[in-house]
Protein backbone atom coordinates (compact mmCIF):
# COMPACT_ATOMS: atom_id res chain seq x y z
CA UNK A 1 0.00 0.00 0.00
CA UNK A 2 2.85 2.41 0.77
CA UNK A 3 4.31 1.97 -2.74
CA UNK A 4 0.92 2.58 -4.31
CA UNK A 5 0.37 5.75 -2.26
CA UNK A 6 3.84 7.03 -3.22
CA UNK A 7 3.05 6.48 -6.90
CA UNK A 8 -0.17 8.43 -6.51
CA UNK A 9 1.62 11.35 -4.83
CA UNK A 10 4.12 11.47 -7.70
CA UNK A 11 1.28 11.47 -10.22
CA UNK A 12 -0.47 14.32 -8.43
CA UNK A 13 2.75 16.36 -8.39
CA UNK A 14 3.20 15.68 -12.09
CA UNK A 15 -0.34 16.85 -12.72
CA UNK A 16 0.29 20.05 -10.79
CA UNK A 17 3.42 20.80 -12.82
CA UNK A 18 1.48 20.17 -16.01
CA UNK A 19 -1.22 22.53 -14.79
CA UNK A 20 1.33 25.28 -14.15
CA UNK A 21 2.75 24.86 -17.65
CA UNK A 22 -0.72 25.08 -19.16
CA UNK A 23 -1.50 28.20 -17.15
CA UNK A 24 1.72 29.87 -18.29
CA UNK A 25 1.15 28.96 -21.92
CA UNK A 26 -2.45 30.09 -21.69
CA UNK A 27 -1.37 33.36 -20.11
CA UNK A 28 0.99 34.03 -22.99
CA UNK A 29 -1.73 33.10 -25.45
CA UNK A 30 -4.14 35.49 -23.79
CA UNK A 31 -1.66 38.37 -23.94
CA UNK A 32 -0.88 37.63 -27.57
CA UNK A 33 -4.52 37.48 -28.48
CA UNK A 34 -5.20 40.68 -26.59
CA UNK A 35 -2.40 42.44 -28.49
CA UNK A 36 -3.80 41.27 -31.79
CA UNK A 37 -7.21 42.29 -30.63
CA UNK A 38 -6.06 45.81 -29.77
CA UNK A 39 -4.18 46.17 -33.04
CA UNK A 40 -7.38 45.39 -34.83
CA UNK A 41 -9.17 47.94 -32.65
CA UNK A 42 -11.89 45.51 -31.69
CA UNK A 43 -14.38 46.45 -29.06
CA UNK A 44 -13.96 45.83 -25.33
CA UNK A 45 -16.87 43.42 -25.49
CA UNK A 46 -15.13 41.25 -28.06
CA UNK A 47 -11.93 41.25 -26.02
CA UNK A 48 -13.83 40.19 -22.92
CA UNK A 49 -15.57 37.39 -24.82
CA UNK A 50 -12.24 36.23 -26.21
CA UNK A 51 -10.66 36.18 -22.75
CA UNK A 52 -13.57 34.19 -21.33
CA UNK A 53 -13.27 31.67 -24.15
CA UNK A 54 -9.54 31.22 -23.55
CA UNK A 55 -10.07 30.85 -19.80
CA UNK A 56 -12.77 28.24 -20.38
CA UNK A 57 -10.55 26.25 -22.73
CA UNK A 58 -7.70 26.48 -20.22
CA UNK A 59 -9.87 25.12 -17.42
CA UNK A 60 -10.99 22.23 -19.62
CA UNK A 61 -7.38 21.42 -20.51
CA UNK A 62 -6.32 21.48 -16.86
CA UNK A 63 -9.25 19.26 -15.89
CA UNK A 64 -8.37 16.75 -18.59
CA UNK A 65 -4.71 16.63 -17.55
CA UNK A 66 -5.62 16.15 -13.90
CA UNK A 67 -7.99 13.31 -14.73
CA UNK A 68 -5.41 11.58 -16.89
CA UNK A 69 -2.61 11.96 -14.36
CA UNK A 70 -4.41 11.33 -11.08
CA UNK A 71 -6.57 8.43 -12.20
CA UNK A 72 -4.64 5.25 -11.49
CA UNK A 73 -5.35 1.58 -11.02
CA UNK A 74 -6.09 0.54 -7.48
CA UNK A 75 -3.78 -2.05 -5.89
CA UNK A 76 -5.25 -5.44 -6.75
CA UNK A 77 -5.77 -8.46 -4.53
CA UNK A 78 -7.57 -11.79 -4.97
CA UNK A 79 -9.73 -13.66 -2.48
CA UNK A 80 -10.12 -17.39 -3.12
CA UNK A 81 -12.20 -20.17 -1.61
CA UNK A 82 -11.42 -23.89 -1.43
CA UNK A 83 -13.44 -27.05 -0.71
CA UNK A 84 -16.85 -25.84 -1.88
CA UNK A 85 -19.48 -25.53 -2.90
CA UNK A 86 -21.36 -26.06 0.34
CA UNK A 87 -24.50 -24.95 2.15
CA UNK A 88 -22.52 -21.88 3.27
CA UNK A 89 -21.67 -20.75 -0.25
CA UNK A 90 -24.97 -18.98 -1.11
CA UNK A 91 -24.58 -16.57 1.83
CA UNK A 92 -21.06 -15.80 0.63
CA UNK A 93 -22.28 -15.19 -2.91
CA UNK A 94 -24.97 -12.86 -1.58
CA UNK A 95 -22.36 -10.83 0.29
CA UNK A 96 -19.95 -10.67 -2.63
CA UNK A 97 -22.73 -9.58 -4.97
CA UNK A 98 -23.79 -6.79 -2.60
CA UNK A 99 -20.20 -5.54 -2.56
CA UNK A 100 -19.57 -5.90 -6.29
CA UNK A 101 -16.64 -8.25 -5.67
CA UNK A 102 -15.49 -11.15 -7.84
CA UNK A 103 -13.74 -14.11 -6.25
CA UNK A 104 -12.19 -17.42 -7.29
CA UNK A 105 -13.65 -20.75 -6.20
CA UNK A 106 -11.66 -23.99 -6.31
CA UNK A 107 -14.32 -26.68 -6.25
CA UNK A 108 -14.22 -30.27 -5.06
CA UNK A 109 -15.74 -32.62 -7.64
CA UNK A 110 -18.01 -34.58 -5.32
CA UNK A 111 -19.41 -31.28 -3.99
CA UNK A 112 -20.03 -30.13 -7.55
CA UNK A 113 -22.21 -33.19 -8.01
CA UNK A 114 -24.08 -32.43 -4.78
CA UNK A 115 -24.65 -28.70 -5.42
CA UNK A 116 -24.80 -28.13 -9.20
CA UNK A 117 -27.15 -25.15 -8.82
CA UNK A 118 -24.63 -23.35 -6.62
CA UNK A 119 -21.88 -24.02 -9.17
CA UNK A 120 -24.10 -22.54 -11.85
CA UNK A 121 -24.71 -19.46 -9.73
CA UNK A 122 -20.99 -19.00 -9.04
CA UNK A 123 -20.33 -19.02 -12.77
CA UNK A 124 -23.28 -16.83 -13.77
CA UNK A 125 -22.35 -14.17 -11.22
CA UNK A 126 -18.93 -13.74 -12.82
CA UNK A 127 -16.64 -15.55 -10.42
CA UNK A 128 -13.74 -17.70 -11.61
CA UNK A 129 -13.99 -21.45 -11.07
CA UNK A 130 -11.00 -23.73 -10.58
CA UNK A 131 -10.39 -27.41 -9.87
CA UNK A 132 -9.67 -28.80 -6.37
CA UNK A 133 -9.75 -32.52 -7.35
CA UNK A 134 -12.71 -34.83 -7.01
CA UNK A 135 -12.06 -36.28 -3.54
CA UNK A 136 -9.80 -33.54 -2.10
CA UNK A 137 -6.74 -35.76 -2.23
CA UNK A 138 -3.02 -35.09 -2.09
CA UNK A 139 -1.90 -35.42 -5.70
CA UNK A 140 1.64 -36.59 -4.95
CA UNK A 141 0.34 -39.66 -3.12
CA UNK A 142 -1.44 -40.89 -6.25
CA UNK A 143 -0.22 -42.49 -9.43
CA UNK A 144 -0.32 -40.30 -12.54
CA UNK A 145 -3.40 -42.16 -13.75
CA UNK A 146 -5.24 -41.67 -10.45
CA UNK A 147 -4.27 -38.01 -10.26
CA UNK A 148 -5.44 -37.36 -13.80
CA UNK A 149 -8.74 -39.07 -13.02
CA UNK A 150 -9.27 -36.82 -9.98
CA UNK A 151 -8.62 -33.72 -12.06
CA UNK A 152 -10.32 -34.70 -15.31
CA UNK A 153 -13.49 -35.93 -13.63
CA UNK A 154 -13.86 -32.65 -11.76
CA UNK A 155 -13.17 -30.67 -14.93
CA UNK A 156 -15.89 -32.59 -16.75
CA UNK A 157 -18.44 -32.01 -13.99
CA UNK A 158 -17.77 -28.27 -13.91
CA UNK A 159 -17.75 -27.94 -17.70
CA UNK A 160 -21.07 -29.77 -17.93
CA UNK A 161 -22.61 -27.02 -15.78
CA UNK A 162 -20.79 -23.93 -17.03
CA UNK A 163 -20.00 -24.89 -20.60
CA UNK A 164 -16.45 -23.65 -20.02
CA UNK A 165 -13.16 -25.52 -19.77
CA UNK A 166 -11.46 -25.26 -16.38
CA UNK A 167 -8.03 -23.66 -16.73
CA UNK A 168 -6.83 -23.47 -13.13
CA UNK A 169 -6.26 -25.94 -10.33
CA UNK A 170 -5.40 -25.56 -6.68
CA UNK A 171 -3.95 -28.87 -5.53
CA UNK A 172 -5.17 -29.81 -2.04
CA UNK A 173 -2.59 -29.07 0.68
CA UNK A 174 -0.66 -26.99 -1.85
CA UNK A 175 1.28 -29.99 -3.12
CA UNK A 176 1.58 -30.25 -6.90
CA UNK A 177 3.10 -32.79 -9.25
CA UNK A 178 4.75 -30.85 -12.08
CA UNK A 179 4.96 -33.89 -14.35
CA UNK A 180 1.18 -33.71 -14.71
CA UNK A 181 1.56 -30.48 -16.66
CA UNK A 182 2.88 -32.61 -19.53
CA UNK A 183 -0.52 -34.30 -19.74
CA UNK A 184 -2.94 -31.62 -18.53
CA UNK A 185 -3.59 -28.15 -19.88
CA UNK A 186 -4.08 -26.58 -16.47
CA UNK A 187 -2.26 -23.97 -14.39
CA UNK A 188 -1.68 -24.57 -10.65
CA UNK A 189 -2.57 -21.64 -8.38
CA UNK A 190 -1.26 -21.38 -4.83
CA UNK A 191 -1.71 -18.57 -2.27
CA UNK A 192 0.27 -15.97 -0.34
CA UNK A 193 -2.00 -15.29 2.67
CA UNK A 194 -3.40 -18.20 4.69
CA UNK A 195 -5.10 -17.44 8.04
CA UNK A 196 -5.77 -21.17 8.62
CA UNK A 197 -9.47 -20.41 8.90
CA UNK A 198 -10.29 -24.12 8.98
CA UNK A 199 -8.62 -24.42 12.39
CA UNK A 200 -10.78 -21.88 14.22
CA UNK A 201 -14.27 -20.41 14.42
CA UNK A 202 -12.87 -17.14 15.77
CA UNK A 203 -13.89 -14.66 13.07
CA UNK A 204 -11.88 -11.78 14.53
CA UNK A 205 -8.72 -13.87 14.51
CA UNK A 206 -9.11 -14.79 10.86
CA UNK A 207 -9.91 -11.22 9.84
CA UNK A 208 -6.95 -9.76 11.73
CA UNK A 209 -4.50 -12.28 10.28
CA UNK A 210 -5.51 -11.48 6.72
CA UNK A 211 -5.84 -7.70 6.98
CA UNK A 212 -2.53 -7.33 8.82
CA UNK A 213 -0.66 -9.29 6.14
CA UNK A 214 -2.44 -8.26 2.96
CA UNK A 215 -0.52 -6.37 0.30
CA UNK A 216 -0.82 -5.68 -3.41
CA UNK A 217 -1.06 -8.78 -5.66
CA UNK A 218 -1.66 -11.14 -2.74
CA UNK A 219 -3.85 -14.23 -3.08
CA UNK A 220 -5.92 -14.89 0.04
CA UNK A 221 -6.91 -18.46 0.91
CA UNK A 222 -10.20 -19.13 2.71
CA UNK A 223 -12.83 -21.89 2.73
CA UNK A 224 -16.50 -21.44 1.90
CA UNK A 225 -17.55 -24.56 3.80
CA UNK A 226 -17.48 -22.84 7.21
CA UNK A 227 -19.98 -20.23 8.38
CA UNK A 228 -17.26 -18.43 10.35
CA UNK A 229 -15.05 -18.24 7.25
CA UNK A 230 -17.86 -16.72 5.20
CA UNK A 231 -18.44 -14.06 7.84
CA UNK A 232 -14.71 -13.38 8.04
CA UNK A 233 -14.41 -13.16 4.26
CA UNK A 234 -17.02 -10.44 3.96
CA UNK A 235 -15.46 -8.42 6.76
CA UNK A 236 -12.06 -8.79 5.09
CA UNK A 237 -13.50 -7.51 1.83
CA UNK A 238 -15.01 -4.47 3.56
CA UNK A 239 -11.79 -3.60 5.39
CA UNK A 240 -9.46 -4.04 2.43
CA UNK A 241 -11.76 -2.15 0.08
CA UNK A 242 -11.74 0.69 2.61
CA UNK A 243 -7.93 0.64 2.38
CA UNK A 244 -8.14 1.08 -1.39
CA UNK A 245 -7.76 -2.48 -2.66
CA UNK A 246 -9.56 -3.76 -5.74
CA UNK A 247 -10.63 -7.41 -5.63
CA UNK A 248 -10.03 -9.41 -8.80
CA UNK A 249 -10.07 -13.06 -9.82
CA UNK A 250 -6.71 -14.84 -9.72
CA UNK A 251 -6.30 -14.93 -13.49
CA UNK A 252 -5.99 -11.13 -13.46
CA UNK A 253 -2.98 -11.37 -11.13
CA UNK A 254 -1.35 -14.36 -12.81
CA UNK A 255 -1.70 -13.30 -16.44
CA UNK A 256 -1.04 -9.56 -16.16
Amino acid sequence: MKEWKLKKVIQILTACLAMIVVLNVSGISMKTMQTIDMNKKESKTNRRDLNLQIESETRETISRILNEQIQTELPQIAITFDDGPSVCTPALLDGLKERGVKATFFLVGENVETYPDIVKRIYEEGHLIGNHTYHHVEITKLSDEEAMYEINKTDELIAAITGQRVQYIRPPFGVWQRELENHLDVLPVMWTVDPLDWTTENVDEVVNKVVSQAKENDIILLHDCYKSSVEAALRIVDLLKAEGFEFVTVDKLILE
